[in-house]
């Protein structure tokens, strides 16, 4: 696997009823990146894994 590649997947928390969906690429070190499954082109946001990791925990918590 190229570790210079984003693997993007479809998130976990996403539903399958077409509504709001992302997908996520957290094979690159240190580093995650999510974007829209609908607008792939619209922009990527960019996460330090610290960050990524308190984002997750706060939004299952929520």
């Amino acid at each position: 696997m190229d570790m210079m590649t984003p693997q993007w997947r479809k998130s976990t928390r996403s539903g399958g009823n077409g509504g709001a969906c992302v997908e996520v690429a957290d094979n690159l070190p240190g580093r995650v990146l999510v974007r829209d499954t609908k607008d792939r082109d619209g922009g990527t946001l960019h996460f330090d894994r610290t960050a990524w990791t308190a984002f997750v925990g706060y939004a299952k918590q929520h």
